[in-house]
């Protein structure tokens, strides 16, 4: 390289590198902050692309998509073609019905029927709404306890660590299943009338509060050891001795840094949630019926898959697609906030 004497140029002032503009170096020793890091470790990650927009397609399909589809197809999700006759021959996929009415109207069934002629495609879009409902909002709930736990048992010690510890101990050792069954026999019922003014689906509430409920113990490990380490840091010390109160520093000095694990292990808390609704659903214990949801739909289908399918077919692929997609979002994001991934 040309020095800057044989450039022609004053002392201590470097040749410009040929081909190379003046933005273009100055952009190239920009220094990048963190956030712009993350996106750009994470952009680089096409499963965990992939997966994100196929996460917002469902998001779409399923709060979207669904009254959509029902007013173009001209039936509910909980209408019975023909009146749900004893006699009703289940329609095959993408076949035509007719009501029975007497008239030429026909209804386009989609994904099929089941034995009382409600259409499963329009089921499906409804109970992956009720699925996403309860995972995404008892994911909420779990999450905000345990942050809230982890960071007072790591930031005190001592005797609130010690009954924060025991306490999880307990939670990861209560018969969940057992729980659930006491509690939908009890006050299943009431809990199920409240929608909050329509808002949610009936059901949905108490789903929300057994799963939020139990699933706090692993966010509340994780920060509750991000915050044990964090607590010695230079920061915070300098935040104690300028007269920082122990809320404050909590709020305004460590949480910040707690900001990507959350987010990594909410979406992964997200897809265990799926398969935690749909396995109460299962049993009889999620929205009551006519509703509709993922575990549900597979409940219904035991005792006719060998004629009818679709009506398995369709529900574990949406479970599967569903905790798949958020499995992988979460390890990219993992990755992505992860500066030792070297992407």
């Amino acid at each position: 390289m040309a020095t800057s004497q044989q450039s022609g140029l004053p002392a201590g002032i470097a040749a410009p590198v040929p081909g190379v503009a003046e933005g273009e170096a100055a952009a190239d020793v920009r220094a990048r902050g963190y956030w712009e890091q993350v996106w750009r470790r994470f952009r680089h990650d096409r499963v965990a692309v992939g997966s994100g927009i196929a996460i917002i397609l469902l998001v779409l399909a399923a709060f979207i998509g669904a009254p959509i589809a029902e007013s173009l197809l001209g039936h509910g999700p909980n209408d019975l073609i023909k009146g749900g006759a004893p006699n009703f021959v289940p329609a095959d996929p993408w076949s035509h019905v007719s009501t029975g009415k007497g008239d030429e109207t026909t209804w386009l069934v989609l994904g099929g029927s089941d034995l009382l002629g409600r259409d499963e495609f329009l089921r499906l879009l409804y109970g992956a709404r009720v699925s996403l409902e309860a995972a995404v909002f008892a994911t909420i709930l779990g999450v905000s306890i345990g942050v809230v736990l982890g960071m007072l048992a790591g930031f005190y010690g001592g005797v609130v660590d010690t009954v924060v510890s025991r306490l999880t101990d307990i939670v990861m050792a209560f018969p969940l299943l057992l729980f659930a069954i006491a509690l939908a026999s009890t006050v299943g019922d009431r809990m199920n009338d409240i929608t909050i003014g329509g808002l949610f689906t009936p059901g949905i509430i108490s789903l929300v509060v057994v799963i939020g409920a139990f699933s706090w113990f692993y966010p509340a490990r994780i920060i509750r050891a991000q915050v044990l380490s964090l607590r010695e840091k230079e920061f915070v010390e300098a935040a104690r001795m300028v007269g920082g109160s122990d809320w404050r520093i909590m709020r305004s000095h460590l949480l910040p840094h707690l900001v990507a694990p959350i987010i990594v292990y909410s979406t992964l808390i997200v897809a265990q949630n799926v398969l935690f609704e749909a396995g109460l659903s299962f049993l009889g214990l999620g929205v009551p019926a006519p509703n509709a949801s993922s575990g549900s739909l597979l409940s219904t289908a035991v005792q006719f898959y060998t004629i009818q399918p679709w009506l398995m077919l369709w529900p574990g692929l949406a479970i599967l697609f569903t905790t798949l997609a958020f499995n992988l979002l979460g390890d990219g994001m993992r990755d992505a906030f992860d500066p030792r991934a070297g992407r």
